[in-house]
């Protein structure tokens, strides 16, 4: 099973869809919100299931703040993160996580990637398409692959359109 894990698209979906064009075919997309408005349209040009939660820039628009899904045999908190200090520390999110009997907690908002697999609970951040905040400043997302034997394995991959860098 192939996962594709995004977040922070802000309503700049350039990036979402070239990275969509070459990640698929994938089994699943899971956007951790701030999507700024443009959730109807990522849920148009998807044709495989799909889960979100809304962010702090996701007004109104009736998606959970917290969701918990079941893939394979992972329990995975999905939320945000905006409520649980993520910018100093993944303590109180993966606190949180344990609370609700999860393996796996993914989140978003700080826009920095982090795949964090030591502790009880694994921490999840595909960090940003729009507006990355890393040192190297590239856009970024997870993939989640799930193998034969269930096992999941993540890859933090950066968004780079060389067509354009060509001179």
């Amino acid at each position: 099973m192939k996962v594709l894990i995004v977040s922070d698209t802000h309503g700049r979906n350039h990036n979402f869809l070239k990275t969509l064009e070459k990640v698929s075919p994938i089994d699943l997309l899971i956007h951790l919100g701030d999507y700024d408005g443009g959730e109807d349209y990522i849920m148009s040009v998807i044709s495989c299931p799909t889960e979100m939660v809304s962010g702090n820039n996701d007004f109104f628009n009736g998606l959970p703040k917290e969701k918990i899904i079941h893939i394979g045999k992972y329990t995975i908190m999905l939320t945000h993160g905006h409520r649980y200090g993520v910018y100093y520390t993944t303590q109180d999110i993966k606190q949180e996580a344990v609370k609700h009997k999860a393996d796996i907690v993914m989140f978003g908002h700080t826009h920095v990637p982090m795949i964090d697999l030591n502790d009880e609970v694994w921490a999840i951040n595909p960090g940003s398409l729009a507006l990355p905040r890393q040192s190297n400043r590239t856009p970024s997302y997870i993939i989640m692959d799930i193998d034969s034997q269930g096992d999941a394995h993540f890859t933090i991959n950066y968004y780079q359109e060389a067509e354009e860098w060509k001179i």
